[in-house]
């Protein structure tokens, strides 16, 4: 498929991120809400020992996790909204060559063919956890 064709499938892709942009934000509002009610205070007071203290640091860690990670996709989901408004949706960023459409089926934020990808994963940068 010429890397021209891709664009016939803009409004396809443009219309799944906007789903998953409708869904995340959901769940980043619910677990918000859910953690304004089961504040780590009112988990930490419920405790009687030094484990269920550590499982309440555990949960709070775990749910700030989670919406972490939910903000993160909608990044990558806005980033895949301004290259398709871009005309570069479907680039590769680092090669340059079209991306599988099947691959952006399956993941529709994709900025990478799947080669560069893996390459990308695979430098010792991309698997260190970010810094706060």
């Amino acid at each position: 498929m010429a890397a021209t064709d891709l664009r016939f499938l803009y409004p396809h892709f443009a219309n799944k991120l906007r789903d998953r942009l409708s869904v995340l934000r959901g769940e980043i509002r619910a677990a918000l809400l859910r953690g304004d009610t089961e504040t780590y205070g009112e988990l930490a007071g419920q405790v009687h020992d030094v484990d269920e203290e550590s499982l309440a640091d555990l949960l709070t860690d775990v749910n700030l996790a989670g919406i972490s990670r939910e903000v993160q996709e909608v990044r990558d989901s806005d980033a895949a909204l301004r290259r398709i408004t871009a005309g570069t949706y479907g680039e590769c960023v680092d090669c340059g060559e079209q991306i599988d459409p099947a691959r952006l089926e399956a993941y529709p934020t994709a900025k990478r063919c799947l080669a560069c990808q893996r390459a990308y994963e695979s430098q010792p940068a991309a698997k260190s956890p970010p810094k706060l």
